[in-house]
């Protein structure tokens, strides 16, 4: 069994936001494997099913973002689940819009839902980097990641989002590069520096 985790903040006012990114990976990955019916376990909304024959939880955590490690280190604790058997969905400011990276380890970079988990979990877990882009300056960040995605960026959120479920095999059966890889072939996003990009420098 392994454990996924979208990441984002309950409530109405939130749902569109870019920060919000991981809850809307997680409602696709339900959707397009028939996940059974959500409910409130582990401080968050759950559902259960299996992907290729593995089960998977999937979690959206309703602590708030900067709270997550609380939901998801109870539900690993309840399983005995390992960080390695455990993958995390969240918004990335340093990849371009569209873009996708998985990652195992390391530290937090700012994102407060990822510090969180690092507290109560330990580094080694897994983590689904999607970009939303930086907007180019520090006092911006805020306002970027809490405002809702444009009607623009539709189309590349909804290619990421399926290719995310789509090509989710891979991930579960422990190949992070394959499943990288395949995300990225099914969604090709362009590759640029977010940040140069916001101030006009490419």
């Amino acid at each position: 069994m392994i454990i996924i985790a979208g990441l984002g903040n309950p409530g109405g006012r939130y749902e569109k936001n870019r920060h919000n990114i991981g809850f809307m990976a997680a409602d696709e990955i339900a959707r397009r494997w028939r996940f059974g019916p959500q409910r409130a376990k582990f401080q968050s909304i759950i559902s259960e099913g299996e992907v290729d024959g593995t089960k998977v939880l999937l979690m959206k955590p309703q602590t708030y973002m900067n709270e997550s490690g609380r939901a998801v280190g109870e539900a690993a604790r309840f399983y005995k689940i390992k960080p390695s058997e455990i993958i995390i969905f969240h918004d990335e400011i340093d990849l371009a819009p569209g873009r996708f990276r998985m990652k195992t380890g390391g530290g937090a970079a700012g994102q407060n839902g990822i510090r969180s988990l690092i507290s109560h979990l330990g580094a080694d877990f897994r983590r689904g980097r999607m970009g939303i882009g930086h907007p180019g300056e520090k006092e911006l960040v805020m306002p970027h990641v809490l405002g809702d995605f444009h009607k623009a960026e539709q189309p590349w959120l909804d290619a990421l989002l399926q290719a995310c479920a789509d090509a989710l095999p891979f991930a579960v059966a422990g190949d992070d590069e394959r499943y990288q890889g395949e995300v990225m072939r099914l969604a090709p996003a362009p590759k640029f520096s977010p940040r140069q990009a916001a101030r006009g420098e490419l």
